[in-house]
């Protein structure tokens, strides 16, 4: 199965700490991503029945599914299924 990345919509690429992510509205993610930029980060660990999963971490750690990308971005994962596994080591930046 291939996950096809649904931020990937723009003409934009968006750098933050060797991370590059094209997006189809680039001066409110450049913006947020500035604001990231030097905040703080938890580490956890991918816990049980959240394996490949960045909607339900996302969820977990910021009642929002909604910042799926931020996690994908901030952990270097491109593909859901092969990321996130039970136990992994994660960044969770601090918003």
């Amino acid at each position: 199965m291939n996950y096809i990345n649904h931020y990937n919509l723009g003409m934009k690429v968006i750098k933050h700490r060797d991370k590059a992510m094209t997006v189809s509205i680039p001066g409110r993610l450049a913006t947020y991503i500035d604001f990231l930029k030097g905040r703080e980060q938890e580490i956890a660990y991918v816990p049980p029945g959240y394996e490949h999963r960045p909607d339900l971490l996302s969820y977990l750690f910021y009642g929002s599914v909604t910042k799926d990308w931020l996690l994908m971005m901030v952990n270097n994962i491109v593909d859901p299924f092969q990321g996130f596994n039970v136990g992994d080591r994660i960044l969770i930046p601090k918003i």
